[in-house]
C-alpha cells in the first residue's frame, strides 16, 4: 500500500477518485467541498440532488459515505463523505471520522479504484485537532486495504503546515 501526503488542489489530481469533505445535505458548501463542487461543473450538484435524502434535507448522514462520477473532473468519481464537528472528542467524533475513511474505502474497493485523494476531512471549519484525525485516519486507510491489491492514496492538504502534520505522522506509522 502507498500513502502519500501532498499539498496541492484536490480538484486538480490525476486519481481516480477524490474524496469530498462534504455537508450532510451534499449540495455543497466551503472549503473543499465548495471547490469540488465549481470545478466538477453543475451536473455534480444535479447528481448529488438525485442521491435519496435519508431524512429530510439529509442525504448523507455523518460518517457515511456517497458516490458520484466526477464530470468535469480529471477524477472519475468523487466519494462524499461527512466528517464529524470537533465538540472536544466525548461525542464520538473519533469513531465517526474512522467511518468516513473506512466507508470512503469501501465505495473505492467495490468500484475498483486504483487510486484516490483525501482531503484532511473534518481539520478545517469542523475544527478536529489534526494532530488527532492524522493518525486515526492513515491506521483506518492502511486496515481498510488489508488483503486487497494496492490502492495509491493521497492525502491532500491544502497547505504545508498541515501536511507537515500528516507527514509526522506517517512517519511515526513506519
Amino acid at each position: 500500500m502507498s500513502i502519500e501526503i501532498v499539498t496541492a488542489d484536490i480538484t486538480r489530481l490525476d486519481v481516480d477518485a477524490i474524496v469530498n469533505a462534504a455537508n450532510t445535505s451534499l449540495l455543497g458548501g466551503g472549503g473543499v467541498d465548495g471547490a469540488i463542487h465549481r470545478a466538477a461543473g453543475p451536473a455534480l450538484l444535479e447528481a448529488c440532488r438525485g442521491l435519496p435524502q435519508v431524512q429530510p434535507g439529509v442525504r448523507c448522514p455523518t460518517g457515511e459515505a456517497r458516490l458520484t462520477p466526477g464530470f468535469n473532473l480529471p477524477a472519475r468519481y468523487v466519494i462524499h463523505t461527512v466528517g464529524p464537528v470537533w465538540r472536544g472528542g466525548a461525542h464520538d467524533e473519533a469513531s465517526l471520522l474512522a467511518s468516513c475513511y473506512q466507508q470512503s474505502m469501501a465505495l473505492a474497493i467495490e468500484h475498483a479504484v486504483e487510486s484516490i485523494a483525501f482531503p484532511a476531512i473534518s481539520c478545517g471549519i469542523y475544527g478536529y485537532p489534526p494532530e488527532l484525525a492524522a493518525p486515526l485516519a492513515l491506521r483506518n486507510l492502511r486496515v481498510a486495504q488489508e488483503g486487497i491489491a494496492p490502492i495509491r492514496v493521497l492525502v491532500c492538504c491544502f497547505s504545508p503546515s498541515m501536511a507537515s502534520i500528516w507527514q509526522a505522522a506517517l512517519n511515526d506509522a513506519g
